[in-house]
C-alpha cells in the first residue's frame, strides 16, 4: 500500500499564506462553541473555555483550528446567524491573536463567514457544500478563503433516518466532483479546495467503511482530502464505547489508517496522541515500498 502521489508537494493556498502538504498530513483541532455537541456536551460553550481549549490543541500540534458555533450532529436543529456569530467572533479573534494555527470557522451561512473572515478565520468549512447559501461560492472565492466542501445525505435533523445509496463511493465522488466544478465556475482557485466524504453525516456504518476503505477514489479528483471521523458513533458501534469521549483509541486506529490510505488533513478532538502517531505513519508510508 503506497501513498497516493497527489498527496505530495502541494499547497493550499488562503489569504494571509497557504498551508504547504506532503508527506506530512495535517491535523484540524476541533473546537465547539455550543451547549450540545455531540462529542462534549457543550464543555467548550464559553469564550474563556473555548479560547483556551484551541490554545491547548495548537500547542499539542494542530495545524488547524476548527471553530463551529452550530451543532451538526444528528437530529440538531438549525442556529441563527446572529446567535451563531456571538458564540464563534470572540473564539476566532483571540485565536487569530495568540496562536499561529489556522483558524477554519465552521459554518455554512455567507453571513457568519464573511464575519469570521474578518475576524481572522482563513478557511471556510462548509457541510453543505455550497448548497445552504447560495452567496457562499461568491464569498469564497471574492476572500480567496481556502474551502472545504463536505458531502451530506439529507440535512442534520434528518440525514441518519435511513440513508441509502446505491453506490456510495460513486456518489460521493461524483457530488464532491460537481460541487467542486461549481466553486471553480464561481472563481474560487482550485488550490483553495478540500473535499470532505463526510463521515457519519446520512451514512450507516458500512457506508462510512465503505469510504475510507476507498479515501483514494476521492484523492483521485485532484483536490486535498480532509477526513473527519473523530468520536463517531460507528466508532462507537465497532468498539463497544457508548461514550463520545470514550473512543480515543478507535479514532486515532481510524484516522491513521486514513492517512495511510490517501488523506491529507485529518479533523479530530484529541490532537495530542494523534499527533504521534501520524508521525509514525507519514514516516512510514513517506517510503516506496521494497520490490524484489
Amino acid at each position: 500500500m503506497t501513498r497516493p502521489v497527489s498527496k505530495r508537494n502541494r499547497a493550499i493556498t488562503l489569504p494571509d499564506g497557504g498551508l504547504d502538504l506532503g508527506p506530512r498530513t495535517l491535523i484540524m483541532g476541533v473546537i465547539n462553541v455550543t451547549p450540545d455537541s455531540f462529542s462534549d456536551g457543550g464543555q467548550f460553550y464559553q469564550d474563556a473555555q473555548a479560547v483556551e481549549h484551541g490554545l491547548a490543541l495548537a500547542e499539542a500540534g494542530a495545524d488547524i483550528l476548527d471553530v463551529g458555533g452550530e451543532t451538526t450532529r444528528p437530529g440538531s436543529r438549525p442556529t441563527g446567524a446572529s446567535e451563531e456569530m456571538d458564540r464563534v467572533l470572540p473564539v476566532i479573534e483571540a485565536l487569530s491573536r495568540h496562536c499561529s494555527a489556522v483558524i477554519s470557522v465552521d459554518t455554512y451561512k455567507a453571513e457568519v463567514a464573511r464575519a469570521a473572515l474578518t475576524a481572522g478565520a482563513n478557511i471556510i468549512n462548509d457541510v453543505t457544500a455550497l448548497g445552504g447559501d447560495p452567496a457562499m461560492a461568491d464569498l469564497a472565492a471574492e476572500s480567496r478563503a481556502g474551502l472545504v466542501l463536505m458531502h451530506m445525505q439529507g440535512e442534520p435533523r434528518t440525514m441518519q433516518n435511513n440513508p441509502v445509496y446505491q453506490d456510495v463511493v460513486a456518489e460521493v465522488r461524483e457530488f464532491l466532483a460537481q460541487r467542486a466544478g461549481l466553486a471553480l465556475e464561481a472563481g474560487v482557485a482550485p488550490e483553495a479546495i478540500i473535499l470532505d466524504p463526510g463521515i457519519g453525516f446520512g451514512k450507516t456504518l458500512e457506508h462510512n467503511l465503505a469510504l475510507i476503505r476507498n479515501l483514494q477514489a476521492l484523492t483521485e479528483l485532484g483536490y486535498p482530502v480532509l477526513l473527519g471521523a473523530s468520536r463517531k458513533k460507528f466508532i462507537g458501534t465497532l468498539t463497544g464505547r457508548d461514550i463520545p469521549g470514550e473512543r480515543l483509541w478507535g479514532s486515532v486506529g481510524v484516522h491513521i489508517l486514513g492517512a495511510a490510505l490517501g488523506a491529507d488533513i485529518v479533523r479530530v478532538h484529541d490532537v495530542a496522541p494523534l499527533k504521534e502517531a501520524l508521525a509514525v505513519c507519514d514516516a512510514v508510508m513517506a517510503q516506496e515500498p521494497y520490490h524484489d
